[in-house]
């Protein structure tokens, strides 16, 4: 009976085992396994080296290497480098990056490496082995049954004797077996309990990561700016594909260096060479000058004697610009304004396009347009006519962001041909207003006398002078004009101004106002009324009487 109570007891005590344990246990083996793999492949990401001080595992670092290696370099080139003083920088930046990944590092291995390994190589060990001890503790549990049902059984006189000993015996190893079933529960139970914590630890992992480059990029940025201003201030920058703003401010220049180089070097050896711009030079020559210019450098006198390969250079920097000369915000406009049919508003617009341009911009293509002006006045050898210059520079000079079709270009080259047709209207010398400048050439072609056919280009040229007169009417030009255009007796002017202005003269109609006087003199006077609607009616009234004169 005693035998079946015990037996029952052990049967109970294993099924409790398995049912409560083992799931807990399977669960622990896995934990044990990842931890492992999860801390091999961990350290494998370390570039110091493992449980070594803190000074040696800094030296021992790739960014330490790398650090050093540029301050070096920097160095041996010198601060009149600018690669010198980029690399020392950079350097420095280095270095800092490598103290951050050091403490880092130091920081995974005592928060997250050393309780990872912890977990899977002791802690979780040491409970499977209290499992294995059960599993012997059982065995002997098992023996000492069979040994005691024996001596129940048995005849002899000397195996009765030790009946009790052997119950003792077996209730003894019942008992470890109750006490060893509790402890390793309890280890379990306290290890599925502590899975919060241990999870924790990858929580952290990616908190350390975080704060480790966050650091960094905060030394990084702390960098850049140093950095940038190294390669902002200095001066020796390539002037071919950077912005026209950027070179002259770099530059303290007016005129781009490739602009004012190559027209100087062209003025001297180049005005009377046969197609200009046109003839294509050689590609060395013409890359030895473009980084010759890139360099700035001043040692330019073996190009003189290739005023094709300086044109080509010129003719490559103004494509290469970012943005071209005449801009891309005013491209509709230029094309709008050599759309017009009307060949004196055509100009009209032209100037108010060209008048428009960036400060920048404009005093470069002055400079660009008056060479190319002056390298048409000997056309009869170079053979290079406003008509050849604008075909061969004209799409170097105005293109739209879209690059749009051949048809566009033709526009493009109708504009440059006028623009350095008329380089002194567009771009007057000294000071004089554009008004006063356009009077000057159109007064000089104005005859009071002509009839016929001079009479309808007398009216065409008041009509031209009309146009422009009424953009600047009344403005501050308006007393340069007085000055300029009015020869005529003052005296005499001012009379028949106080009868045109005379209250009892206002009934008088527009044609009579008109015809009162020839037109030259309308025009003097409407410039001197300072009134925009006489200028008007002075534009209306030769536009029809040129209409009414038949062709020759």
């Amino acid at each position: 009976r005693a035998f079946r109570k015990n037996s029952m007891k052990y049967i109970h005590v294993a099924a409790v085992v398995n049912s409560e344990v083992t799931q807990i246990e399977r669960r622990m083996e896995l934990v044990r396994l990842v931890s492992h793999n999860t801390h091999k492949k961990l350290v494998s990401c370390l570039q110091g080296q493992l449980g070594t001080d803190t000074e040696k595992r800094h030296k021992k670092l790739p960014l330490t290497g790398l650090s050093q290696t540029m301050q070096e370099g920097g160095g041996q080139l010198g601060d009149e480098s600018l690669i010198g003083k980029m690399m020392d920088v950079c350097g420095e930046a280095e270095s800092r990056l490598a103290t951050e990944l050091m403490q880092h590092e130091l920081q995974l291995e005592r928060d997250i490496l050393d309780p990872l390994n912890q977990l899977a190589e002791v802690e979780i060990p040491n409970i499977l082995k209290q499992r294995k001890q059960l599993a012997k503790l059982v065995l002997d549990y098992d023996s000492a049954k069979t040994r005691w049902y024996q001596a129940t059984k048995s005849n002899n006189q000397a195996m009765a004797a030790k009946v009790d000993s052997l119950k003792d015996e077996m209730e003894e190893a019942l008992n470890k077996v109750e006490i060893c079933k509790d402890q390793l529960s309890a280890d379990m139970y306290s290890f599925s309990s502590k899975e919060g914590e241990h999870a924790r630890y990858y929580v952290m992992l990616l908190e350390a990561q975080a704060d480790y480059h966050r650091k960094s990029l905060a030394a990084l940025e702390a960098a850049i700016p140093t950095i940038q201003m190294q390669q902002d201030s200095w001066m020796e920058k390539p002037a071919f594909g950077t912005a026209l703003e950027e070179h002259l401010k770099r530059s303290n220049r007016e005129i781009a260096l490739p602009i004012e180089a190559c027209v100087m070097m062209l003025l001297e050896t180049g005005m009377k060479e046969e197609g200009l711009f046109r003839i294509a030079a050689g590609a060395s020559k013409l890359k030895k000058l473009k980084a010759a210019l890139d360099c700035s450098t001043s040692q330019l006198e073996e190009f003189y004697s290739d005023p094709h390969a300086v044109a080509g250079a010129l003719k490559s920097y103004l494509r290469e610009l970012p943005e071209p000369l005449m801009t891309f915000g005013l491209y509709d406009e230029w094309i709008q304004a050599s759309n017009v049919s009307d060949p004196d508003k055509r100009l009209q617009d032209l100037w108010v396009t060209c008048d428009r341009l960036p400060k920048t911009h404009k005093a470069n293509l002055r400079y660009l347009v008056k060479f190319l002006a002056k390298l048409a006045l000997d056309s009869e050898v170079n053979k290079m006519t406003p008509s050849n210059i604008s075909i061969v520079l004209g799409p170097n000079l105005l293109w739209s962001l879209a690059e749009m079709a051949a048809a566009t270009s033709v526009h493009v080259v109708s504009i440059i041909e006028l623009v350095i047709q008329h380089a002194d209207w567009f771009f007057p010398d000294g000071k004089t207003s554009q008004p006063k400048t356009l009077l000057f050439s159109v007064l000089s072609e104005i005859r009071s006398d002509s009839v016929g056919q001079k009479r309808k280009q007398n009216y065409r040229n008041i009509y031209s002078a009309c146009c422009f007169i009424g953009m600047f009417i009344p403005d501050a030009h308006t007393s340069a004009l007085q000055c300029s255009i009015c020869s005529f007796d003052s005296v005499k002017h001012k009379k028949a101004l106080q009868q045109d202005n005379d209250p009892k003269n206002t009934s008088k109609s527009t044609s009579e106002w008109l015809k009162k006087k020839r037109p030259s003199q309308n025009l003097k006077m409407a410039v001197h009324d300072q009134k925009p609607s006489n200028v008007t009616k002075l534009k209306l009234f030769c536009r029809e009487e040129w209409t009414r004169i038949p062709p020759s």
